[in-house]
């Protein structure tokens, strides 16, 4: 007796609902809206056609501009490189961009052959270095509710194998760096998501265990989650060490000239070589962002969005398009690459590496108009900064206005143009993001501005909703 009644409830409540739905929902599509929008499509033998060459077919292969796939390759202006890197199946542009910065400068020092850094060093400290902030952030946190924005963020993203030119700068100063042949690749650097999964997953284990510590969030327990925090971070190395092998706390290598004649044997520390070998002043790297959706001429910094828990967050200074291009050219002109990054993927031809705006007609395709601008591709998670690469060419013309620029990348030596990808000066204007400039490009007025105190912003802004 009880189940009918219950289940006659049940009925009554749903067709309540659904009465109450039918009468209060005006913005669902009726009838005669349905056929309002059928007739924007009318059956023409044309529309036919281009419905089954879409339905079968790449669209990027039908919307390719064929008037656009040739580009010139000559550059008026360009740092030698030499050796084209792979990151492989992962995400360590980051990584690969800021040491190809630092490799151009040495192989100029030395006069060296093809030469790298080993990236999977560096690789391995940042994730250390991530999976502690990640404990520390939710230690600091453990006071707030689960439902905290910031306690959201910090679950939802715990480690991954993105990042920026702040973490370059923060692992070499405190770790060094190695030559790629003392600690190599191995799958899984190369390959990262089935590592990154199982870290997080054991992240988010852990950060539970830590909340769940100290449910007051007093200060009397800061010493038992420290204590808790380096078992934990124990178990993170070994994992680490299983998957991409344990960082040399000493090494011996060989320089060898360009011609691969032996220089000098020398054992090394990894801070030693970085001193002695690299000695770059990362203080001397600014990173400038054009970003149009917030005020120019300010200097910004993002919440939580650093490598290192006892380094910096990411600070950078806004700045006009025109403005960060005279950097650029000022860099190139001086022999000196910048770690340069953009939303790589729209309007990219990978067959030739051309990044053109006209490359792809989707307009044309489709029948209507694609209108937003830069400002509102951010504001719309339309269009972030998604892969770094090193900037290392620009083409001027008479008046040294530049015409289109050069980017050694890091998806291989086959991938694009020999390994580079070619850009136009209205890609650039669209599609770039950051760059990364030694102070001494950067005019005395436009430095003085660096004094500023930052804008605080929080991790999950637009602009750094799709990490590189």
């Amino acid at each position: 007796m009880k189940r009918i009644i219950g289940l006659t409830a049940l009925i009554s409540i749903c067709t309540l609902n659904f009465s109450l739905y039918a009468q209060t929902d005006k913005g669902g599509i009726s009838k005669e809206m349905l056929q309002s929008v059928r007739q924007s499509y009318r059956e023409t033998p044309e529309m036919k056609a281009l419905q089954n060459a879409i339905g079968g077919n790449d669209i990027n292969k039908l919307a390719l501009n064929r008037k656009n796939i040739g580009s010139d390759t000559y550059f008026s202006h360009r740092v030698n490189s030499k050796g084209i890197t792979d990151q492989k199946s992962s995400g360590r542009c980051w990584a690969f961009t800021g040491m190809n910065v630092l490799r151009a400068k040495v192989i100029a020092k030395y006069n060296l052959n093809e030469f790298q850094f080993s990236i999977n060093y560096i690789f391995f400290w940042d994730q250390l270095e991530k999976a502690n902030l990640f404990l520390q952030a939710i230690i600091d946190t453990r006071s707030k509710p689960m439902e905290d924005k910031t306690v959201e963020w910090l679950f939802k993203n715990p480690i991954g194998d993105g990042g920026q030119f702040t973490g370059i700068v923060n692992l070499v100063t405190k770790y060094g760096a190695v030559p790629q042949e003392i600690m190599p690749e191995t799958h899984s650097s190369s390959n990262t998501a089935r590592m990154s999964q199982l870290l997080s997953l054991k992240l988010k284990e852990f950060a539970l265990q830590l909340r769940e510590t100290d449910k007051s969030g007093k200060n009397i327990q800061t010493a038992t989650l420290m204590q808790k925090k380096t078992e934990m971070l124990g178990v993170i190395y070994r994992m680490l060490v299983l998957n991409l092998g344990e960082p040399p706390s000493e090494f011996t290598w060989t320089q060898k000239d360009v011609n691969g004649k032996p220089v000098s044997t020398k054992t090394y520390t990894p801070l030693s070589f970085y001193t002695e070998f690299v000695d770059v002043d990362m203080s001397d790297y600014v990173m400038i962002m054009n970003d149009p959706t917030r005020e120019y001429n300010k200097v910004y910094e993002i919440e939580y969005d650093r490598h290192v828990y006892d380094g910096y967050n990411w600070k950078y200074l806004n700045l006009p398009i025109e403005e960060v291009k005279k950097m650029a050219i000022a860099s190139i002109k001086d022999s000196t690459m910048l770690y340069f990054s953009c939303d790589v993927g729209k309007f990219l031809n990978r067959e030739t590496g051309f990044l053109d705006v006209h490359n792809y007609d989707y307009a044309s395709l489709m029948g209507t108009d694609f209108t937003m601008n830069k400002k509102q591709r951010i504001q719309t998670f339309s269009s972030g900064s998604s892969h770094a690469m090193t900037l290392c060419a620009v083409d001027l013309d008479e008046q040294e206005n530049p015409k289109k620029w050069l980017l050694e990348n890091s998806w291989g030596a086959t991938y694009g143009y020999k390994g580079f990808l070619v850009m136009t000066d209205e890609w650039f204007d669209e599609y770039m993001f950051r760059l990364v400039v030694d102070k001494k490009y950067i005019p005395e007025n436009i430095r003085e501005l660096l004094t500023q105190k930052p804008i605080l912003l929080p991790p999950w802004d637009p602009m750094f909703s799709m990490e590189e």
